[in-house]
């Protein structure tokens, strides 16, 4: 337990239900009348799912904020109405572990039909803080070893991030579509459960995300640092090579 927060035992099983009953009625006066759920269903899983990730990212990568808290790892289902128009709620729900906002970072989404994990990242060129386009002109073969080191092939759905986020590659293989990863500017590497999967309401969905995050930690490497190869190899002497 971490900061007082539950110990975490699953996502809720009305998760989704929750989120499809907010999408049939997305106004202020439903929400407030069923906050409740939404504290019991979304926000309490989510925070207790935060710190139990803790230990593992802190080990991982200390800069990752880990706070179980809104505007750290958890979005709000609020939308700030002075810059946006419509429905005043997403109709989803994003826990995300980065530096800072707009980070490469790893995620766990969930809206009223899917349920997905994996990574982001931001793949601006002209930003100082990304890294993943220089480092592959730099270490293309060495990219390349690693990916199937790691057995990344074949495991990941290759998505672009956008206004309509659209699946770009159902399994991402670096060989044929690493070009396709480096055009793109908001790549998403990921895998996705169906809601009657187990392992969304049993606290083993924690092994599970330690297990996908830590094979795609050598691209979050490649993505954040200008040295991807020390940080790899001081990632590997601490945790081992994790397929």
């Amino acid at each position: 337990m971490k900061n007082d927060v539950p110990v975490f035992t699953g996502f809720s099983k009305d998760v989704f239900k929750f989120l499809n009953d907010l999408t049939n009625n997305n106004n202020t006066k439903w929400f407030n009348k069923n906050r409740e759920r939404y504290q019991k269903d979304i926000v309490q899983p989510a925070r207790s799912f935060v710190a139990g990730m803790y230990e593992f990212f802190n080990r991982l990568n200390p800069s990752i904020r880990t706070e179980p808290q809104f505007n750290k790892t958890l979005m709000r289902l609020n939308k700030d109405m002075r810059f946006t128009k419509g429905e005043p709620y997403r109709n989803y729900f994003l826990i995300h572990f980065g530096r800072f906002k707009m980070d490469t970072e790893f995620y766990v989404y969930f809206d009223p039909d899917n349920f997905d994990y994996g990574l982001f990242i931001n793949n601006r060129e002209d930003l100082s803080n990304f890294f993943l386009i220089k480092n592959i002109k730099r270490y293309r073969k060495e990219f390349l070893k690693i990916i199937d080191k790691y057995g990344i092939n074949n495991r990941y759905e290759l998505l672009e991030l956008g206004k309509d986020t659209q699946s770009v590659e159902k399994k991402f293989n670096a060989g044929r579509h690493l070009d396709i990863l480096t055009g793109m500017k908001m790549p998403i590497l990921q895998k996705s459960l169906k809601q009657n999967n187990k392992k969304i309401y049993s606290p083993d969905f924690i092994l599970e995300a330690i297990k996908t995050f830590s094979n795609l930690y050598p691209v979050y490497c490649f993505s954040v640092s200008p040295q991807p190869l020390k940080i790899i190899e001081e990632f590997e002497d601490l945790f081992g090579n994790i397929v």
